[in-house]
């Protein structure tokens, strides 16, 4: 999946004074990182407000990027939480056109086993209908995901990277050093 090598841009969601999604910003924000080198857009990530907004909205923001997108840059849609049958049900009701994979946070405050997060990402894979990118992000799930268990995860033919914001060197490396060839691994830090 080279489609996701470089500077992917994980999208802030802009907010009118009234707490409405502010498209008219969004709009010139697309625009502004396909003009200036972005590789590939992250939609709904963490940063992009995913959790505050309702499931309409979140369809909305996706629609209005895949819309000024208009094929010129892949894009990344994140769908992410700590219940893994919400997820996949969740797959239901998201009209993923123009989504050309998924972003998943390691499930939040459970604090799950390490065999809990391939359970969750295992169920999560086969379920979707588009390439899963996993994402390690301790500081904000209170878990880690071991070097171990995304090099296991890495092995599933639907996981295709890891979106690695641990911080941990070491950990980096060794997930680095023994990946499948095919198996991205990008910096989230």
């Amino acid at each position: 999946m080279n489609m996701f090598k470089g500077v992917g841009v994980a999208l802030v969601t802009p907010f009118q004074s009234n707490g409405q999604v502010d498209f008219t910003g969004l709009q010139r924000l697309v625009e502004h990182q396909i003009n200036n080198g972005t590789d590939y857009l992250v939609v709904q990530g963490t940063t992009g407000e995913s959790a505050t907004l309702t499931q309409s909205e979140k369809q909305e923001v996706l629609d209005c990027v895949v819309d000024v997108n208009d094929g010129r840059l892949p894009i990344v849609f994140g769908h992410g939480g700590n219940n893994t049958r919400t997820l996949i049900d969740g797959f239901d009701n998201i009209d993923l056109t123009g989504v050309d994979a998924i972003l998943s946070a390691s499930p939040y405050y459970n604090k799950p086993t390490q065999n809990g997060i391939i359970s969750h990402y295992r169920a999560l894979a086969d379920a979707s209908p588009l390439p899963v990118i996993l994402y390690n992000v301790p500081g904000r799930t209170s878990s880690n995901m071991l070097s171990s268990t995304t090099l296991e995860l890495a092995e599933h033919p639907n996981i295709i990277a890891m979106k690695e914001a641990s911080g941990n060197l070491d950990q980096v490396g060794a997930i680095i050093k023994r990946k499948p060839a095919k198996f991205l691994v990008l910096s989230g830090d």
